[in-house]
């Protein structure tokens, strides 16, 4: 059941994403959701799925937007498994700290693609990527976060409570 409803939400949320979201981007910065989705993943259920979750998401993003392969992939693998270390100690009904680690894999996330685009085409504007770019894409990323994570908890406690039952845990 678990798998089909992570299955679910990644393939809902890359229509959405690819679709629907980018109708409401501001001056061209539209929320990055996979990401938002990658990171509550690893914050909810640990590396192990948070990584399976990246993996998935990542080459998705490879098939279908990817000039290399495997670039979305290892982004996403990368951030999901350092963020998923970080779950032991974390309180899941605490909004704050998916906003902060969500700002951050946002800001990693872009950092990355300017680093990628600096080495690859050796063009580009520092202070341009700095406040157009990479600045309100965490705003709006931080912003975001919370209905996508309020969304997810509630999916994986219904979950839980599914595997509670089914298994006789606890």
């Amino acid at each position: 059941m678990r798998i089909l409803v992570t299955a679910l939400t990644i393939l809902i949320n890359f229509i959405l994403q690819t679709t629907l979201f980018q109708h409401l981007a501001i001056q061209g910065i539209f929320p990055n959701t996979a990401l938002i989705i990658v990171v509550s993943y690893a914050l909810l259920r640990g590396s192990k799925e948070g990584c399976i979750t990246g993996i998935c998401t990542g080459l998705l993003f490879d098939i279908f937007f990817g000039t290399t392969k495997g670039y979305y992939f290892l982004l996403f693998l990368g951030i999901s498994y350092f963020i998923g270390k970080s779950q032991k100690n974390f309180y899941r009904e605490n909004y704050l700290l998916p906003i902060i680690f969500c700002t951050i894999a946002a800001g990693a996330y872009e950092f990355i693609h300017f680093a990628t685009e600096l080495i690859l085409r050796k063009d580009g504007n520092l202070l341009f990527f700095i406040l157009k770019v990479f600045l309100p894409t965490i705003v709006y990323n931080a912003i975001v976060t919370v209905p996508i994570y309020r969304v997810l908890f509630g999916i994986n406690e219904w979950l839980e409570l599914k595997e509670k039952y089914r298994y006789r845990l606890f």
